[in-house]
C-alpha cells in the first residue's frame, strides 16, 4: 500500500514498510461481515515519522475474505493534528496478480481514458486500443477511471476483477525483461508471470482538516474468463459463479 506526499517521502510513502497492530477494537465499518473473516489493523504516527512528515494521523484498514475468495481492502485515515493544520496525500493498493503468460493478458475498462506516462515524465496521453495489452514496459496512471476494471488471463481462462470506491485513478505497471533484472526481489524472468494493476488516488491529492477522514475500498475476485470480455456491468459480476485465487 502507498500513503505519500509525492515529495521528499521514500518512493511509494512510508505505510507499506511500517509495523502496524492488530486493532482490537476498531469503529463500525459499512460492510457486511456476514460469513466473512476479516482483521483489522492500525497504524499511527510514530515519532520517527514525525520526523520526515511532521503531522499526526490515524490509519485503519480492514481486511476481508470471503467464501468464494473475494479479498476486500477497506482503508480509513482521518487526519488526528493538534495543532490545527491539514495534511495532503495520495494513495494507492500495491496490488500484484499472478498471470500465467503477461504477453497473452489484457486490461478493459481503462480503454479511452486518459494517463499519465511515468517512463515519459508523466506526460499526458489519451489510451487508443480496445483495451491495454502487454509488448513492452509500462508504467501508467490512468485518470478517472470506472469502478470496475477486468484483468483477462487467456491462457488459464480465469479474469480478476477489481471493484474500488473512493480511489478515482488506477495504476497499471508491468517492469518488462530489462527493468526486471534491476530489481533485486523480482527474477529475470518474473516480469512474465505479474501484473501490477491497483486503485490509486494520484492525479488530485486528497487534503484532510484535523478530525476529518477519507474512506476508501478496493475488492478484488476471480470469475470464469467466459463471463468477461466487453461486459464490465458491475451488477453481472455478483452473479457469476466465484474462483478463489490459484
Amino acid at each position: 500500500m502507498q500513503f505519500s506526499n509525492l515529495g521528499s517521502l521514500e518512493p511509494h510513502g512510508f505505510a507499506r514498510t511500517r509495523f502496524w497492530t492488530v486493532d482490537n477494537d476498531p469503529p463500525p465499518f459499512p460492510t457486511n461481515s456476514t460469513n466473512k473473516a476479516f482483521i483489522d489493523l492500525i497504524l499511527k504516527h510514530s515519532e520517527e515519522d514525525v520526523k520526515i512528515w511532521p503531522h499526526r494521523y490515524e490509519f485503519r484498514l480492514r481486511i476481508t475474505l470471503g467464501p468464494g475468495g473475494d479479498l476486500m481492502l477497506t482503508s480509513r485515515v482521518r487526519n488526528t493534528n493538534t495543532d490545527g493544520k491539514s495534511f495532503t496525500f495520495t494513495f494507492a493498493y500495491h496490488t500484484y496478480f499472478h498471470v500465467t503468460d503477461i504477453s497473452e493478458v489484457r486490461v478493459e475498462g481503462l480503454e479511452t481514458l486518459d494517463y499519465l506516462d511515468n517512463l515519459k515524465n508523466r506526460e499526458r496521453f489519451t489510451e487508443q486500443g480496445d483495451a491495454i495489452v502487454f509488448e513492452s514496459e509500462v508504467d501508467k496512471v490512468y485518470l478517472s477511471t470506472p469502478t470496475k476494471i477486468a484483468i483477462l488471463d487467456h491462457e488459464r481462462k480465469r479474469t480478476f476483477e477489481l471493484r474500488k470506491d473512493g480511489l478515482p485513478d488506477a495504476v497499471v505497471w508491468n517492469p518488462w525483461d530489462k527493468k526486471a533484472k534491476t530489481i533485486p526481489d523480482l527474477g529475470d524472468d518474473d516480469y512474465k508471470h505479474m501484473l501490477c494493476v491497483e486503485a490509486a488516488c494520484v492525479e488530485n491529492p486528497i487534503t484532510l482538516k484535523p478530525g476529518e477522514e477519507w474512506r476508501g475500498r478496493q475488492e478484488l475476485s476471480a470469475v470464469p474468463s467466459s463471463y468477461c470480455s466487453g461486459q464490465l456491468d458491475p451488477q453481472t459480476a455478483f452473479l457469476c459463479d466465484k474462483f478463489g485465487f490459484a
